[in-house]
């Protein structure tokens, strides 16, 4: 009589409630990439940004023209191999003068985007997490700011900040850029603080602020995010009307506002005084409009998986029954 044959078998244990959350981290945000790579529209968008920032911070250092400088030998010149873009009225470098407007508006869109992000983030949260007379004292605040004509305010305001430079511009159109977002993580927050793991930080007595920024904003940042890449395109349009309009960026300094203000009369006859500063500001925005779309559709927990697969592509799997 022969030994019976014992087989032994290993489960593995589940994992620990410390390790999960970072392994579904690291799958959601595979996921995203992969659902990005997948975005044609998002991809073109992303290589033209970082293009024109290139641009916009390398660009420079490959002529010897400053966007000060004038060359008074050459007045209206059309593009040539002295000067790139052409000159303007006063002589001055077209391509030196664009890409500092181009790097001027790029670092307003940016700075504008940011600080009214988070100043949305903030409020929203707080007035959804804490409700009661928090809650109405914020939104009353936020429904007044949507009340005041921002653009008049600015326009009244900018003129009487030139000594404090652009940053006050900066401040200025992020103080009338976050009233909306702020409503949407309002009413996100009230939706999560109902969650099982806020309630469960709240028994373990998490301060409110801690649970906030460890819970409540992470699970709205998708939302943020896309916002604030939308917002860059839109702060820049912003800033390109009111320099425009000679309420934004001043003087000796420029931006692609003022230089399409510049450039509006001489169009007609003198085109590459306009169309390069007007060209590099709407592929822009276009640009940053198409990875707000990918990153939109990318970060949605609705969208499938791999929606982006072939049907041809998919594998037939065949479940054999066993005798």
């Amino acid at each position: 009589m022969g030994d019976a044959a014992v087989t032994t078998t290993v489960i593995d244990a589940p994992p620990a409630p410390g390790d999960a959350a970072p392994a579904r981290a690291a799958s959601r945000g595979r996921l995203v990439l992969r659902r990005l790579l997948g975005a044609p529209g998002a991809l073109l968008g992303l290589a033209a940004v970082v293009l024109l920032f290139l641009l916009a911070f390398v660009g420079p250092y490959l002529t010897h023209w400053s966007y000060t400088d004038v060359d008074y030998t050459a007045l209206r010149e059309p593009p040539s191999g002295t000067h790139w873009f052409g000159t303007g009225s006063l002589g001055q470098d077209v391509y030196a003068q664009t890409l500092r407007g181009l790097q001027k508006s790029l670092i307003i869109g940016l700075l504008v985007a940011l600080l009214s992000t988070v100043l949305a983030g903030v409020v929203g949260a707080c007035a959804g997490y804490f409700g009661g007379w928090t809650d109405r004292l914020l939104i009353f605040f936020v429904d007044l700011m949507l009340v005041f004509p921002s653009f008049l305010i600015i326009a009244i305001v900018s003129p009487r900040l030139k000594d404090t430079g652009w940053i006050a511009f900066v401040v200025l159109l992020a103080a009338f850029n976050w009233m909306i977002t702020a409503r949407v993580v309002r009413s996100m927050t009230i939706s999560l603080k109902q969650r099982e793991f806020v309630r469960a930080a709240q028994f373990m007595g998490v301060r409110p602020l801690r649970i906030i920024w460890r819970h409540i904003l992470p699970n709205a940042a998708s939302y943020l995010i896309v916002d604030a890449t939308i917002s860059v395109g839109a702060a820049v349009m912003s800033e390109t009307a009111l320099s425009y309009f000679g309420f934004g960026v001043k003087a000796p300094d420029v931006s692609l506002g003022t230089l399409i203000a510049d450039g509006t009369e001489a169009a007609p006859t003198y085109p590459w005084m306009f169309y390069f500063a007007a060209g590099l500001l709407v592929l822009f925005v276009l640009a940053v409009n198409l990875i707000g779309d990918g990153l939109r559709d990318a970060l949605d927990p609705t969208a499938q998986a791999g929606r982006h697969s072939s049907p041809r592509k998919r594998r037939k799997v065949r479940v054999k029954g066993t005798a």
